[in-house]
């Protein structure tokens, strides 16, 4: 699903120029083991720093669960946290149980992983047409721009970056008939292939310009990404993550939704999912996304995920390299590579220049993973509803304040 980021310019909440007041909060931390955060007993900041940080994050996260941030009157709020830093000697999360939930866009992060497996495999390559993997009239009228069909042109990399000019069937124009987002509410019950969703495009969207010529994020472009997968593996796509990342990893409570089960059975539901001020957590036509954004997972798992991906353990640093390269602008503050996001929070707020830059990516519902190479830190968010990216980003704002005070709190060596 597409991302909703507030339009420039990025404000956080602020009075006279001043760090948002999420910032007087200090960095929650919690001295625990579990979720594989790798703490050792001789990093981070004193016990007492850890306590008084601790209480401070969760009071922030407990104010915004009382406002009922995101969700409409007369709900709770229900947002999950997880801070890994162990260089820093954090180790955190917020509540202290935390269920599954829908991950949004962050499953393509996952899509990203098996295309970059695969590539490490020799099975396909970044560069390489998908005409090539797909059979005759499959790729009919996705790629029309002005008369000209330029599906041959297309590459891998085009799809992994949303750069191939392909339409958007979730929030992109269409020329007859109800935009794709509507359908969510209003037929509740479809259960969604992922045939239906590129017919979608192929019958009421246009092309926005020739592949490689402009930056549109396509949720049908990661469609095709999950169909290349299953015609190249030989695999479902959903067979595949569990396979080559779910198991091997131990991501017990992590599955492809409609599609697969966790490994934990049975499943508990998942958290609200508020979408246009309606949860649609337990509505059939959340089959919607597939390799888009389809995968349910905890803060936990996410956190696992993150740390095998970005230390090395999944694809090859050679193949990470370029797909962490960030060229296309997303949003202001906000970049795009082969399948990842880069934050960049300068672009967000002027005051913030110097912050470091987090890999990762964004969902709709405000949901977040993100990793800092500079600290080797690992933040895992989720407010679980469209209407709360502006506040999630704030929060976000917030932890990393405070990440950089903990820094220069560290004990001399």
């Amino acid at each position: 699903m597409t991302c909703s980021i507030p339009s420039p310019p990025f404000r956080p909440d602020c009075r006279s120029n001043q760090l948002p007041l999420l910032a007087i909060y200090l960095l929650g931390i919690r001295k625990r083991t579990t979720g594989g955060c790798g703490m050792t007993a001789k990093t981070g900041l004193t016990s007492l720093n850890n306590l008084k940080l601790a209480q401070r994050l969760d009071h922030m996260f407990r104010k915004y669960e009382q406002k009922g941030i995101g969700v409409p009157k007369g709900h709770a709020a229900e947002i999950q946290a997880r801070i890994c830093s162990p260089a820093l000697g954090i180790d955190y999360r917020f509540p202290d149980t935390a269920g599954p939930y829908h991950i949004a866009s962050i499953g393509k992060l996952f899509t990203m992983t098996i295309i970059g497996m695969l590539a490490d495999q020799g099975r396909i390559g970044l560069n390489d047409r998908i005409a090539a993997y797909f059979e005759q009239g499959e790729l009919r009228g996705l790629f029309l721009h002005q008369g000209r069909d330029y599906a041959s042109d297309v590459t891998v990399s085009h799809l992994l970056s949303h750069t191939s000019g392909i339409g958007d069937y979730f929030e992109g124009p269409v020329t007859s008939g109800r935009p794709f987002a509507d359908s969510i509410l209003s037929d509740t019950e479809r259960l969604w292939h992922p045939s239906d969703l590129i017919a979608f495009t192929r019958e009421r969207q246009r092309s926005a310009g020739p592949p490689g010529k402009q930056y549109l994020y396509s949720d049908t472009g990661y469609i095709l990404l999950g169909q290349l997968i299953e015609k190249v593996s030989g695999s479902p796509y959903g067979s595949l993550l569990r396979t080559q990342i779910f198991e091997p990893l131990e991501l017990r409570d992590t599955y492809l939704m409609f599609h697969t089960e966790p490994m934990n059975v049975p499943a508990p539901p998942i958290s609200p999912l508020w979408f246009k001020r309606r949860d649609i957590s337990g509505l059939n036509s959340l089959s919607c996304d597939w390799s888009g954004g389809g995968i349910v997972s905890t803060t936990d798992d996410l956190l696992t995920f993150s740390k095998a991906l970005h230390g090395g353990k999944l694809i090859a640093p050679s193949t990470l390299q370029q797909i962490a390269a960030f060229p296309y602008r997303f949003r202001p503050g906000i970049y795009y590579g082969l399948g990842m996001m880069e934050i960049r929070f300068e672009g967000l707020f002027f005051l913030l220049r110097g912050y470091p830059r987090l890999r990762g990516h964004l969902g709709i519902t405000a949901a977040h993973l993100h990793y800092d190479p500079a600290s080797d830190t690992h933040i895992v968010l989720n407010f679980g509803s469209d209407a709360a990216m502006r506040p999630s980003f704030n929060a976000l704002i917030a932890m990393m304040n405070e990440l950089r005070k903990a820094q220069t709190s560290q004990p001399s060596k």
